[in-house]
This record gives structure tokens, sequence and C-alpha cells, in this order.
């Protein structure tokens, strides 16, 4: 089987280092693999994403030497794609609108001692599950802002038993119960970034997917919805997380110097990808 592998940054701020090394490993696995290199844009939240953070992002993939096929898969443009899969979900019974407001989610874990997590934080504690349907349909004809959530109680017994290969790793047995509900839709955004990624990376033939280790815990999440919707199964590289000399790991939040201030110091394009780990292009 021919090896595709993917980068898929959003465009909410420029690179920085860490992703740089992730892009430069998934670029590495296809290469010494003989096979093909793709890059996605994952700009579903429109609020944060912007156009010239997309450009840049390009703009520094290319300096580092990068060489992707194109046309390049920007998710913004294929929102009736989630919307298809997340009315199979639907269709088959396994999702349910919750009202819950952040503020409601932040109040609950809060007053839980030792709220378990699931990879998007706080395991949801199911206040919407058993909603009567007419109850929710009254509030959603009413305008209120609602998300859409996987009941993964179900889903679990729908697709029995699962594993995914990590070639670091080894298989790995999937624990859907440590995931529990998560939002796969919202009421003005026909997707979540489980539901996108999964979909896309089955539409676009990857057949590696390599990602930083902190994602480890949403690949649970990818396999109950590959087996659910009929999708392939790639195999998965979640490599170590780059950290700075303090042990912190390169993040956006914590403002990581970007590929572009490093460009503009006079860094060359060998020092940065040294810096990464990798030799020259």
């Amino acid at each position: 089987m021919e090896t595709v592998t993917r980068f898929a940054p959003s465009p909410t701020g420029r690179l920085h280092l860490g992703h740089a090394y992730s892009a430069l490993f998934a670029e590495a696995a296809a290469r010494d693999a003989g096979g093909r290199f793709l890059l996605r844009i994952e700009d579903i939240d429109r609020g944060r994403c912007r156009s010239g953070f997309e450009d840049g992002i390009l703009e520094d993939l290319a300096w580092l030497g990068l060489r992707w096929e194109t046309p390049v898969r920007r998710q913004s443009d294929h929102m009736a794609d989630y919307r298809q899969a997340l009315d199979r979900l639907q269709a088959a019974g396994l999702l349910y609108p919750c009202f819950c407001t952040r503020k409601d989610l932040r109040a609950e874990a809060e007053g839980s001692v030792r709220a378990p997590h699931g990879p998007d934080g706080p395991l949801y504690p199911g206040i919407c599950r058993g909603l009567p349907d007419a109850v929710a349909a009254a509030r959603i004809a009413a305008g209120d802002a609602f998300a859409l959530r996987l009941d993964m109680a179900q889903a679990a017994a729908r697709v029995g038993p699962l594993t995914f290969t990590d070639r670091a790793r080894g298989t790995i047995a999937v624990d859907p119960e440590s995931c529990g509900d998560v939002v796969l839709a919202r009421k003005d955004v026909a997707t979540s970034y489980h539901l996108a990624v999964t979909w896309d990376d089955a539409l676009q033939g990857v057949t590696l997917v390599t990602r930083g280790e902190d994602l480890l815990h949403a690949t649970h999440v990818h396999r109950v919805l590959q087996a659910l919707l009929g999708l392939p199964e790639p195999a998965y590289h979640h490599h170590p997380l780059l950290t700075d000399d303090a042990g912190r790991r390169f993040a956006k939040r914590d403002r990581a110097e970007t590929i572009q201030a490093m460009r503009d110091s006079g860094t060359s394009t060998d020092d940065v990808r040294a810096r990464a780990g990798y030799p020259a292009a």
C-alpha cells in the first residue's frame, strides 16, 4: 500500500518550531517510503482563522523546503461533506442536542472533585442526554444555541471492540468510555475537529496519520467514527512534542517564536530545519 501522509495546520496564527517539526516528520515519512505528502488547511473555526495566516503557512512551509501535492484541501470549502457524515450518524440515532453552555460545563467540572478528562477536557456529564425529544425540538425551534453530541455508549455498543496501530506504541485498544459524548457539530458549524479530520483522512486516502502525542487520546474517538461511517483505518504515528530549552512545548497560546520571526532575524532555512532535527533540504 502506498504511504500517504499529511500536515494539517489551522490558520489561527503563524507556524512555530513545533509545527515545523510535525510537518517535516510527515513529509519525511512519505518521502522515505516513496509515497505522497499532502497539505490540508483546517479552518472550520471561522472566528479565529484568517486568510493571512493561511498565506503565511504556505510561505513558511515552502521556505522550509517542503513540497506537497496540489490542490490543498481547505475544510471550509467542504462543509457539505461533513454534513453528509453528520446526517448518517443522526439517522442512526447516535446524536443528541446539548444546550449546555461553556459556563454550565465549567461550573459542573468545578463542582466535581475529580472530573474525568477526555480528549477535549472534562468529560461531558450527560446533562442533556436524556432530554425528551419534544423538549429538545422546542428549544431548537426557539433558536437556542446547541451542540450535537455523539452518544458514545450507543456508538461503542454498535461498533464493538476496536484497536488502532501506532508505529511507536504498537496495538492500542480503543476505550470509548474515556472519551465521553464528544461534540461533532454546533448549531452554526456543521462539523467539529473530530468529524472533519476523520472524514478528510479517509477521503484523501491518508494511510499514515502522523501527529503529536498530545492527540493520541483523540484517536480513540476517530476510530469509533471510522467504524460507524465505514471508513478505512489508517496507521498512526504519534510523535513526541518538540520542546524549548525549559522543557515547555511550543504552542501558539504561549506565543512561541514563529518561523516568520526566525526568518526576519536572519536565521537560515538549514538552521531552522536543524533545530527541528532535520538536515538541509
